[in-house]
C-alpha cells in the first residue's frame, strides 16, 4: 500500500517501544488494513496535514501495523474497528485510542494525549480488561446452551430485512448454518438477504458488510476469510434444500475466489480485495467492465487459505464440481508444504514462519483451528492420508497452547501486551469443534475429551454468549448427542462415500477407507452408542440413517 502521509511510520517491534522510553513519549499505534478504505482515508486527509505530521513525528513514536499481518497485536489494540487509533505508553499499556479521526479531531486528541503524559505519565496507561481477568467462568455441558443460542437468534432476528441485529448486518456463516438444522425458515430467509443484499453480482464474491439495518451502506471490500466460510455455508443450504438459489451464490464466489483472488505464483488464495472507486458496483454491467479493478493484496494467509479450502471441499462433496475440488487441493498442497512447520500452521508465506527465541516457529491458534479444520474437511471428503498432518497439527497446538482447560490464542511472549494471555472464544470453539472431528477420524478418544474440557472451560458464561458465537452451541450439540458419524468400507470417490457426504445433516462426519472396522463396498451410520446395520447401496444407507435418528 502507496503511504501519502508525511508521519514517520517504525514497524512493531521492541525497537520503537524502547525509543518512545528513551524519548519518554508516548507510542501512536496505528491499526490499518490494504482493504479498508477508511484507513486510506485517514492516510490522505488526516496523517497527510504537515502540521499534524510533525505534532506526530515530534511528540510521538508513531508505529503502523497491518492487522491482517499481526493479528496477536489487533485483537489486543483494536478499538472496536478499523482505522484503529491508539495511544501507548512506552510499556505498551493503553493511554487511549479511538477509531477514525479527521484533523480536527486528531489535533485534538493529540493535545489531550500530550497533557495527559505530562502530568500524569505512566499511572495515565491501563491493561485493556479481556487481559486483566481471570480465567472465564467453566460449567457443564447441557442441552440448555443449545436452547439459549435459538433464543438468541430468535430474539434478535430480523423479521423484516433477514438476519440478525439492527447494523451493522454481517453475513455471520456460523448463525446461518447453526440456524439451518434448528429453524430453517429463520435460516433460509436470512441466507436469502445475505446473498440478495451483499452477493456481488458482477465479479462473484460476497461484501463484507452492510452499515445499515437494511444492508444498505455496502463495504465494497471482500476478504477471502469470510467468502470462503460462505462458500460452506451456503454450500450447507444447497444440502439441506436442493436449490439452486443457495448452490449459485456459492457457485458465484467459487468462481471470484479462483480467478480474481488466486495467486499463481503462490499456488494459493490471495487475501483481500480492496473497495476500489465508491461508485464503480454501483454502475452497469457494460461500464463496470470497464472501470478500473480494485486492488488485490496478494499475501497469502495460513488462516484464510484454510477456510476456503474447507468451502470449497465442502461444495465438491455435494456437486462433484471439478474446478472447486482442483483449486481445493492446489491451495491445500500449499498448506501442506509450504505453511506447515513442526505441525504450526505458519501466519504467513512472506517472510517465512515467525519464530520464537529457541527458533521454533511460533503457533497462533486461530491459524491453528482453521488449519485443522481444513485438513479433517480434506480427509474426510478427498485424501484420508491428511489425518497425519491434521495430528501433527492438533498435538503441537495441545503441547504449546494448552494452559489449564482452555487455550492461549499464542506463546505469552513479545513486545507490548503480547507478553499477556488471551484466550479468544471463537478460536477456542473453532479448535474444540475440530478436535472433535479428529476423534471421530482417527478413533482417538482422547480428542474428544480434551474438546469438552474446552468447551466446558467456557460453559459457565455460555448463557450471555451473543450470536456471533454461534458456533459455541453447535459443538456443543455435536459433542452431547453424537455427531451423527457414517463410516465407509472405499475410498474417497466412490458411490457410497458421495452418498455418505450428501445426506442431509452437514453436521455429520463422514470417514472413508474404514476398511478396518467394515467390509468393502459398505457403509454404517452410527450417533452415540447406536449402529446401524451395514448398508450396500446409497439407498440402502439412507434407509439405515433414518433408522437410528428416529
Amino acid at each position: 500500500m502507496d503511504d501519502p502521509t508525511r508521519v514517520e511510520w517504525r514497524e512493531w517491534g521492541q525497537d520503537a517501544f524502547d525509543e518512545a522510553a528513551e524519548a519518554d513519549v508516548p507510542v501512536l499505534l496505528s491499526l490499518t488494513a490494504t482493504w479498508c478504505d477508511h484507513c486510506h482515508e485517514m492516510d490522505e486527509e488526516t496523517y497527510a496535514e504537515p502540521r499534524i505530521a510533525a505534532n506526530v513525528n515530534d511528540s510521538f513514536v508513531p508505529v503502523r501495523v497491518d492487522v491482517d499481518r499481526y493479528p496477536r497485536v489487533r485483537d489486543r489494540y483494536n478499538m472496536g474497528g478499523f482505522p484503529s487509533t491508539v495511544f501507548l505508553d512506552p510499556e505498551g499499556a493503553v493511554l487511549t485510542g479511538a477509531g477514525y479521526l479527521g484533523p480536527d479531531g486528531m489535533r485534538q486528541v493529540l493535545d489531550s494525549v500530550r497533557t495527559m503524559w505530562e502530568t500524569k505519565g505512566n499511572d495515565a496507561a491501563r491493561i485493556p480488561r479481556p487481559l486483566r481477568e481471570d480465567n472465564p467462568p467453566a460449567g457443564e455441558l447441557t442441552s440448555d446452551i443449545e436452547s439459549a443460542m435459538l433464543g438468541q437468534l430468535t430474539e434478535t432476528y430480523d423479521e423484516v430485512a433477514g438476519g440478525w441485529g439492527e447494523s451493522p448486518k454481517f453475513p455471520l456463516p456460523d448463525a446461518l448454518e447453526f440456524a439451518l438444522k434448528r429453524d430453517r425458515e429463520m435460516a433460509l430467509r436470512s441466507f436469502d438477504a445475505v446473498s440478495a443484499n451483499l452477493l456481488d453480482e458482477y465479479d462473484g464474491g460476497f461484501y463484507r458488510f452492510g452499515a445499515n439495518q437494511d444492508w444498505s451502506g455496502l463495504q465494497y471490500e471482500k476478504l477471502l476469510d469470510s467468502n470462503g466460510a460462505l462458500v460452506r455455508a451456503f454450500a450447507n443450504a444447497y444440502l439441506h434444500t436442493g436449490k439452486d438459489e443457495y448452490r449459485e451464490p456459492a457457485e458465484r464466489t467459487i468462481d471470484y475466489l479462483t480467478t480474481t483472488l488466486w495467486n499463481d505464483d503462490a499456488e494459493a488464495f490471495a487475501n483481500s480485495q480492496a473497495p476500489g472507486e465508491d461508485d464503480a458496483h454501483t454502475l452497469d454491467a457494460t461500464d463496470r467492465a470497464g472501470a478500473t479493478e480494485p486492488p488485490v493484496d496478494g499475501g497469502v494467509f495460513a488462516g484464510p487459505n484454510a477456510l476456503a479450502i474447507e468451502g470449497l471441499c465442502t461444495y465438491y462433496a455435494y456437486t462433484d464440481d471439478e474446478r472447486a475440488r482442483r483449486y481445493a487441493e492446489r491451495a491445500l498442497e500449499t498448506l501442506r508444504d509450504d505453511l506447515l512447520a513442526d505441525g504450526v500452521v505458519v501466519h504467513t508465506l512472506e517472510d517465512g514462519p515467525a519464530r520464537d527465541d529457541n527458533g521454533d516457529p511460533i503457533p497462533l491458534l486461530t491459524n491453528q483451528a482453521r488449519g485443522l479444520a481444513a485438513l479433517t474437511t480434506a480427509a474426510s471428503t478427498l485424501e484420508p492420508a491428511v489425518l497425519e498432518d491434521a495430528t501433527a497439527v492438533a498435538e503441537t497446538t495441545i503441547d504449546r497452547l494448552h494452559d489449564e482447560d482452555s487455550f492461549l490464542d499464542g506463546p505469552a511472549a513479545g513486545v507490548g501486551l503480547l507478553d499477556r494471555p488471551l484466550r479468544p472464544l471463537d478460536a477456542n470453539v473453532a479448535f474444540a469443534d475440530g478436535l472433535l472431528e479428529l476423534a471421530v477420524l482417527t478413533g482417538a478418544d482422547r480428542y474428544r475429551d480434551l474438546a469438552r474440557e474446552t468447551l466446558e472451560a467456557f460453559a459457565g458464561a455460555s448463557d450471555r454468549f451473543g450470536v456471533q458465537i454461534a458456533r459455541y452451541a453447535t459443538a456443543a450439540a455435536r459433542l452431547l448427542e453424537g455427531p451423527l458419524v457414517i463410516r465407509v468400507g472405499d475410498d474417497p470417490g466412490s458411490d457410497l462415500h458421495r452418498a455418505a457426504l450428501r445426506l442431509a445433516d452437514h453436521e455429520k462426519i463422514v470417514v472413508p477407507d474404514a476398511a478396518d472396522e467394515l467390509e468393502p463396498g459398505t457403509a454404517r451410520a452410527e450417533l452415540g452408542d447406536r449402529l446401524s446395520a451395514p448398508a450396500e447401496t446409497p439407498a440402502k444407507l439412507s434407509e439405515r440413517v433414518q433408522g437410528i435418528l428416529e
